[in-house]
């Protein structure tokens, strides 16, 4: 059972144990593993699970997982076979639980190895690397045909796409990039974020695509009071700030926070920064609130394929009531006449349509103003029949994988009565 901890997390953990001698190049490789065998995890375990005849035996420690990490550079990095064979061997035979299976592990992965056309040809996104209570859901709710874009949208390596504050054009030329309709920039470089142009700068920020048009709904203008709820890492509140808004950004991690503060002290950008419980934060009421709510991030699988393993079907009921909770707080400190936007970067209706349906049933002082797709880059079908916008992986595809797709996101925007 994988442990329900996000990757990135544990690769800091794993990176301030190891300290600063650690080689960037064997991190590198490390997280390029862990990321591929687990956006591509069904597919390995099933062609592990076709190699041994009686199952993972018992007692056998981490010999799975060394199997996994060994069937992931052989079918999908670059890895030489006989290399990623002779590492998983030597880290069986490292290993009490697992020495005495380091002649099976050096079977099975020579045999995938041999057979790995065949592996990968019989493939399925959906059907093999989608797990099935997320298939299932994705089904109900989209359709088949689109359930199985969004899985197929979920093996491709996302795109890096930027945020700028101003003339976009000319970055995405000095970059090598390209402006998309929604005015991000998106890149298909592997260069470090940091040594690339303009950063040192503060010209830009990593943002998704998608995740950059939720504060655009508010249209903040210079003066305007804003709140940004649950705001770090901050990329809605640099948004808010670079269009001249007083915003207060609030968040209970101090530690994300620091990130916040950090990343707008580089973009020459400020906010009152406020580490709180957003629940329990109260101030005069707002021209504008902005509550992007903590949710399942199905959305974000393709970025963070950790995601489709660690959240489990009970999470969704949990995640509900607290953005229930957050929503209304958010209401009252919208003044008469302000503007809310709720959103989540989710695929999943509970933490999206259905969410803002029960919110509008028990606050009838609210009212919806629909999302017109000229505010969105002119992306129509990004825009539900209620007027929301909704996000899907499989969107704004084109001919390159690389400079294709869009985080999952749903955002509503709603205006309190006077």
């Amino acid at each position: 059972m994988i442990q329900a901890r996000p990757l990135d997390e544990r690769f800091a953990a794993d990176l301030s144990l190891k300290g600063a001698n650690a080689d960037p190049r064997d991190l590198a490789l490390a997280r390029s593993i862990a990321t591929v065998a687990l956006r591509r995890l069904g597919t390995i375990r099933k062609a592990v699970g076709e190699r041994l005849e009686k199952g993972v035996p018992r007692r056998s420690g981490g010999l799975e997982w060394i199997l996994i990490v060994g069937a992931a550079q052989i079918l999908f990095l670059e890895t030489p076979d006989h290399a990623a064979v002779d590492l998983a061997v030597r880290a069986a035979r490292a290993d009490g639980a697992t020495a005495p299976f380091a002649g099976l592990a050096n079977a099975v992965l020579r045999a995938i190895a041999r057979e790995r056309d065949a592996i990968l040809a019989a493939s399925d996104p959906f059907d093999d690397d989608t797990p099935a209570w997320l298939a299932a859901r994705w089904r109900a709710t989209y359709g088949d045909a689109t359930a199985r874009a969004i899985a197929a949208a979920h093996r491709c390596e996302p795109t890096l796409d930027l945020s700028v504050k101003r003339e976009p054009e000319r970055w995405a030329e000095r970059l090598g990039g390209v402006v998309l309709p929604t005015g991000s920039v998106r890149l298909d470089t592997h260069k470090p974020v940091a040594e690339l142009d303009g950063y040192a700068d503060g010209e830009w920020w990593v943002q998704d695509a998608a995740a950059a048009l939720p504060a655009r709904l508010l249209n903040a203008k210079p003066g305007m009071r804003v709140a940004d709820l649950c705001a770090a890492p901050g990329g809605k509140a640099a948004e808010l700030a670079a269009a001249g808004a007083a915003v207060t950004a609030v968040d209970r991690s101090a530690e994300r926070l620091k990130l916040l503060a950090a990343n707008l002290e580089r973009l020459r950008l400020s906010a009152e920064i406020v580490v709180a419980d957003a629940l329990l934060f109260d101030a005069p009421p707002f021209d504008a609130v902005l509550v992007d709510a903590p949710c399942s991030s199905t959305g974000t699988i393709r970025r963070h394929p950790d995601v489709a393993w660690t959240k489990r079907p009970a999470d969704l009921a949990i995640l509900a009531r607290l953005q229930a909770q957050l929503i209304d707080k958010a209401v009252a400190l919208t003044k008469p006449g302000g503007v809310l936007v709720y959103c989540s970067c989710s695929l999943e209706p509970e933490e999206g349509e259905a969410q803002v349906a029960a919110l509008l049933r028990r606050n009838p002082d609210l009212r919806r103003l629909a999302v017109t797709p000229a505010e969105i880059g002119g992306l129509a079908e990004c825009v539900t029949e209620a007027g929301d916008l909704r996000t899907l992986p499989c969107q704004l595809w084109g001919q390159d994988p690389r400079r294709s797709g869009l985080d999952g996101f749903y955002a509503v925007r709603l205006v309190r009565a006077e």
